[in-house]
């Protein structure tokens, strides 16, 4: 084994020895220059390579081309030679030696093979790798792959360009992640100080709480034994008063009895007895025990505590993954609207991520128009999470791209549909005409179909054609029968029905199979008195209009009471006789007061958060994706249209006690249950 020159990795010598090893023609060129070099530069005698053997003349020069020393007389030849002479000559001293490294050419490369020793290597066997002359391609390597070896070498130059510049790529790539492991370091070093300073501001705060409940401790314990102390006292001096007023009037009847007369005892009569009974009848009436008991305890109870305390504070190393990130967003945007994404950073164990600090990108990609692509502005909140904001210029599909320090985040990159802004304003004759008795609402399915709440005490079905295909229910109280179903709302395969005459809300299959029902008469939670809408949110949830009860009761899925939003208060969360329902893009509640003629706005969890139009009986309610809100006035007999802010944009008037109103989910058609004249309309909204 030895060590290769030019890689410098070790080697095992192959059998045959070092010949057969593949040739470093460059470095034997290199070898080849050297040796001259030394030979110029010596003070030796370098002899002629022109000269017979024994000629005593010495090299005076060396040719560059023919690879020669030359002495003078065959340098006079050489330069007679009307090719020699065009050779390149320089003498053999230091300024010779410097022009050969930078004038000397590689000779020509002679075939090894015998009587081939004038042959130049042209060729080269792509089957043995080897350089072969023109000869050995007639003879030893007739069968083979041969090509002109400047061929070959092009190829070669091609293969080591290629690699050098994969080696650039990747050097550039190293330098990058050198960069941030650089970046890595001095954030680590950043870490480290914040969670010093975190660590000694807990700690710091941990010993002065300590130290101020000692102090509380102590305080308590001085009042507590000053209390017992001053108490002991003063039952103390009290008995001392008591045995001095009993030790005077004994003194006193004994001096009488001792030294007093008969006349002088009789004249005192019965007042020193009178007095001593007294006083000892007083020291009856009291406790001579003492008034306060002598311990004084505290109860720390440390050991949990030094359990806690010992293992309190952890250094917690994580960092968000962004295979594990999340975030929210519609799956529908709008030409010219902003649309906002909202991301959580977690960890790869699916725990969110606190801090900020993490590039997010998010951007937009047309999948026509050439890949437009629309980049967004990021809002780094310093929680973990991020919000992405982007305006879409092109309608059509598009992908929507979120990464995080360069990798993509979970689910993305994902389809987003950009479709056209809508024009209300376009809104004046409608497209279609549906005859239905007494319509009170309407919902469309996914598919085209019109669903629509009737009078007659049932569910009519049509078609996109407005053909009749359907009956669901008829009049009754039983499972699946209605009583003015004034609310309905479908999602998937499931329908909902607020079921207003008989107080119920029910559940059936888009064909009308029952399902379930739940609720009834009553102002209890879950109960009812006239449900006319009912609504399903993104997360499942029923959210119902309670229409004479003033509120609105949410649901789940199942009819389980979970929230109600009572409008039987003053201010601005009051309202009497909701009756139409609608979510916006946000997620929040708006509801059509019909009596206050006034829409409010909740939040999901029923907090009120502003209120607007003035429309005139509000009943019908839907929202568009992009927030505008179509509103149907029974009183006014007209459809208002108010952008997100609520200012109202257009009315479409001619209308008969309309009452429901819906949006086809496919293209946003609006379907209006024109109550007082029969009929359903549908106008097309231009996009």
């Amino acid at each position: 084994m030895f060590q290769c020159p030019i890689c410098e990795q070790n080697t095992n010598i192959p059998v045959g020895g070092a010949s057969v090893l593949p040739q470093n023609l460059h470095l034997g060129f290199e070898v080849e220059v050297a040796g001259y070099m030394s030979k110029m530069t010596s003070n030796s005698d370098v002899a002629c390579d022109q000269c017979a053997e024994g000629s005593s003349d010495p090299a005076v020069v060396f040719c560059c081309a023919c690879h020669h020393f030359l002495c003078a007389f065959c340098l006079e030849h050489h330069k007679r030679n009307r090719i020699w002479s065009k050779h390149k000559i320089v003498g053999l001293d230091q300024e010779g030696a410097r022009q050969l490294h930078t004038t000397m050419k590689p000779r020509d490369h002679y075939c090894s093979q015998p009587n081939h020793e004038d042959n130049d290597w042209i060729f080269y066997c792509e089957t043995c790798s080897l350089p072969v002359c023109r000869d050995c391609t007639t003879v030893t390597h007739k069968s083979h792959s041969v090509k002109e070896i400047s061929t070959v070498a092009k190829t070669h130059q091609m293969e080591i360009s290629g690699a050098l510049e994969d080696a650039k790529e990747v050097v550039t790539k190293l330098t990058g992640a050198i960069d941030e492991n650089n970046r890595m370091i001095e954030q680590v070093e950043i870490s480290k100080r914040n969670a010093f300073l975190a660590i000694n501001q807990a700690f710091e705060t941990l010993q002065q709480t300590l130290e101020e409940r000692k102090k509380t401790l102590l305080s308590e314990l001085e009042a507590i034994s000053l209390s017992k102390t001053t108490a002991l006292t003063l039952q103390k001096e009290q008995f001392e008063k008591m045995v001095g007023d009993i030790g005077h009037y004994t003194d006193m009847a004994s001096q009488i009895l001792q030294t007093h007369t008969d006349h002088e005892i009789v004249a005192l009569g019965g007042l020193i007895p009178t007095e001593l009974q007294a006083t000892l009848k007083r020291v009856q009436t009291i406790s001579l025990t003492p008034n306060q008991h002598s311990n004084i305890s505290v109860s720390v109870k440390t050991d949990d505590l030094v359990r806690q305390l010992s293992k309190l504070g952890e250094i917690i190393v994580f960092f968000p993954s962004p295979s594990s990130c999340t975030w929210m967003s519609t799956s529908v945007a709008r030409v010219g609207t902003t649309y906002h994404v909202k991301v959580q950073s977690k960890t790869s164990k699916g725990e969110e991520y606190p801090h900020g600090g993490v590039e997010v990108k998010g951007e937009m990609r047309s999948k026509t128009h050439n890949g437009a692509v629309v980049y967004g502005e990021v809002e780094d909140h310093r929680d973990g999470t991020y919000t992405i904001t982007l305006t879409p210029q092109t309608a059509g599909p598009h992908q929507l791209l979120i990464t995080m320090d360069g990798e993509h985040v979970h689910n993305s990159p994902n389809d987003l549909d950009v479709r056209p802004k809508r024009d209300y304003h376009t809104l004046c004759n409608a497209q279609q005409v549906i005859q239905c008795y007494s319509p009170l609402c309407v919902a469309i399915h996914d598919n085209g179909d019109i669903y629509v709440g009737s009078g007659d005490h049932c569910i009519y079905v049509f078609d996109q054609a407005g053909q009749l295909k359907n009956t669901i229910g008829s009049r009754g109280s039983g499972d699946g029968q209605f009583s003015y179903p004034f609310g309905i709302s479908i999602k998937g395969e499931v329908l909902y029905v607020a079921d207003s005459g008989n107080c119920r809300v029910q559940k059936l299959t888009s064909s009308g199979k029952f399902l379930h029902t739940f609720g009834q008469q009553g102002s209890g939670q879950g109960q009812f008195n006239c449900p006319v809408a009912v609504i399903i949110d993104s997360n499942n949830k029923l959210i119902v209009s309670d229409y004479c009860n003033h509120r609105i009761q949410i649901f789940n899925e199942n009819g389980g009471w979970l929230l109600t939003i009572d409008g039987n208060v003053s201010g601005n969360h009051s309202f009497q006789f909701p009756w139409g329902l609608a979510l916006d893009p946000q997620g929040n509640i708006h509801v059509a007061a019909e009596h206050s003629n006034i829409i409010k706005v909740f939040s999901k969890e029923g907090v009120y958060v502003r209120m607007y139009g003035d429309p005139n009986g509000p009943i019908g309610l839907a929202i568009d994706d992009e927030g505008y809100s179509l509103v149907s006035e029974v009183s006014g007999h007209c459809l208002s249209i108010y952008d997100p802010e609520g200012n109202k944009i257009h009315t479409v008037g001619n209308l008969k006690n309309p009452h429901g109103t819906a949006l086809d989910p496919r293209d946003g058609s609006v379907f209006i249950a024109n109550y007082g004249a029969n009929t359903v309309l549908k106008y097309c909204v231009n996009i």
